[in-house]
């Protein structure tokens, strides 16, 4: 019996090849594209075998380059990094940046703690996004998939099902782009987590840029 060949990023069913996504964007407006939040934000993950080492977020930028060659781009995302901590240290330079298109973070960082305040959490988010309306950009954001799993903490799903409610309610409040990871079937791929089986590799943040590239095109058709 023959083995199936290991997934690339030419061969993925999930992924976009960059022409194909930039004829999804053609025509697209943003020139200014900012990313705010944390490391999920920033697309850290481990490299895959068959897919360029970038995270999603380099990608839509590079993508949206190909459209935009006067595109601007500022991630000011960092690892570890929490609601709280997005507020206080990130959004003065997203909000001098004036960006366009503007990706913010979906408060993974705050569930990493013994009791999580999600009456604090949605606070933060929320500030963030009236902070962010002001400058008309077009907002994104996902939600976790459920595939991103801290064992030491028996009620993970749960914690991880009310922080996606969140994040659903104030993307359609605010109309932002939402790609919803949560139960997309690139969670069930045994090679999907990197080694600190928390960030997807490269080959889950191609999917995500193709899926982030897919909402936007809704966005402007």
């Amino acid at each position: 019996m023959t083995s199936l060949s290991p997934l690339t990023e030419e061969s993925d069913p999930f992924c976009l090849q960059p022409a194909e996504a930039a004829l999804l964007l053609a025509g697209a407006p943003w020139r200014r594209f900012a990313v705010i939040g944390d490391s999920l934000s920033a697309g850290t993950g481990d490299p895959s075998p068959g897919y360029l080492n970038l995270g999603w977020s380099d990608r839509v930028a590079e993508i949206l380059g190909r459209v935009r060659p006067d595109l601007e781009y500022l991630s000011t995302a960092e690892i570890k990094a929490t609601t709280a901590q997005t507020l206080e240290k990130q959004v003065d330079r997203m909000i001098d940046f004036a960006p366009d298109l503007l990706h913010l973070p979906c408060g993974a960082n705050d569930l990493v703690r013994r009791q999580p305040d999600f009456d604090e959490i949605e606070r933060n988010l929320r500030r963030l996004y009236d902070l962010a309306a002001p400058t008309g950009a077009q907002l994104t954001t996902f939600t976790l998939g459920r595939a991103y799993v801290v064992p030491v903490f028996p009620d993970w799903s749960d914690r991880v099902a009310r922080v996606n409610d969140i994040t659903r309610a104030l993307a359609d409040e605010y109309g932002a782009v939402l790609v919803d990871m949560w139960d997309h079937p690139i969670n069930d791929r045994e090679d999907l987590l990197s080694e600190d089986r928390i960030h997807f590799t490269t080959s889950g943040q191609a999917v995500m840029a193709a899926e982030i590239v897919k909402g936007l095109s809704r966005a402007i058709n």
